[in-house]
């Protein structure tokens, strides 16, 4: 299938590495292998990164990596984000996210926690989503001493991490806490029915297409799976109504596009705030193309509506 690209993006196409996920090691050693030559050049000037881990009752510790600006916090405390990293429940780390973490913490002055949760098929669902709940309360537990303000947390993620903070919202919500302020779901992965029309067409597109969502979704529910949880597969959530404020972003040719839309749309209808970007001429994971316009536009939309939603000042 033919698609129209965005002419800053169509020509680079072909340079992209091929999305798979038939081979999972395969899979998760091609994303170790782009992520670190580009994490060498991360610039953490003013932002301590520190390892710590996430110790529960039922589940192995969780390691989690945090970004928290030098010095001391503000009267009142910083803003946070529970950051998750993408990787259709498959593949990737916390290494991920170093240079989105590091410019939020920084532009921000907000603390920013990823948290490394256990990945499929090894872990289906809900060990994924169980960390990053685990995560999330750790932060509020440890508001004071890092000098976060309990009221501005928020949560987020792309990909599949878009889809997870949707899960934990709906989580914190269900059981009454923590609390949420806010909620970014980037090009989210939501639905498991794989039935919208985007998901359908889009079978050959870059880095992602309807092969890949069948097999990552088979992964993170277990082969077989009959009952499917709307916090494994948020679109099918019958009630949105009571969620945080929302900034959800969708691409013209993903997959993904429709299932973000809709629960934007559906979120809308029960009464939560929701901002809505969806970008002409782009793919899942065209942002990797930073020089092109509607991926600086993209990215600068992103961190102006976090720092909305967090209540961070403005710069």
């Amino acid at each position: 299938m033919t698609y129209a690209f965005d002419p800053e993006l169509a020509p680079l196409v072909e340079l992209l590495p091929a999305g798979d996920l038939t081979d999972v090691d395969a899979a998760r050693a091609g994303i170790a292998a782009l992520i670190a030559p580009l994490n060498d050049g991360v610039d953490t000037a003013g932002i301590d990164v520190s390892d710590d881990a996430v110790i529960g009752t039922d589940a192995p510790p969780v390691t989690i990596r945090v970004y928290a600006p030098s010095g001391p916090a503000p009267d009142g405390g910083r803003p946070a984000l529970l950051d998750i990293h993408g990787g259709g429940f498959v593949v990737g780390s916390i290494d991920m996210e170093h240079a989105f973490a590091t410019q939020v913490a920084r532009e921000l002055d907000a603390v920013v926690v990823v948290p490394e949760y256990r990945l499929a098929p090894e872990h289906p669902f809900p060990a994924g989503l169980d960390d990053c709940y685990a995560t999330l309360t750790w932060i509020h537990e440890r508001a004071a001493a890092l000098g976060i303000d309990p009221a501005r947390i928020g949560v987020g993620g792309q990909s599949a991490g878009g889809g997870l903070a949707a899960a934990t919202a709906l989580l914190a919500r269900d059981r009454g806490g923590p609390a949420l302020c806010f909620q970014f779901l980037g090009i989210p992965e939501l639905d498991h029915r794989l039935t919208t029309t985007s998901m359908q067409t889009f079978v050959d597109t870059p880095l992602w297409h309807r092969a890949n969502a069948v097999l990552s979704w088979q992964y993170y529910l277990g082969m077989g799976a009959t009952e499917v949880s709307p916090y494994a597969s948020p679109a099918i959530a019958t009630d949105l109504a009571g969620l945080p404020p929302a900034y959800v972003s969708t691409m013209e040719f993903d997959p993904l596009r429709d299932e973000g839309i809709v629960y934007a749309l559906r979120m809308m209808e029960a009464g939560v705030s929701v901002e809505l970007h969806s970008y002409p001429g782009t793919f899942h994971g065209s942002a990797m193309i930073p020089t092109a316009e509607v991926s600086r536009r993209g990215h600068a939309e992103v961190v102006d509506a976090l720092r909305r939603g967090l209540g961070a000042p403005s710069t």
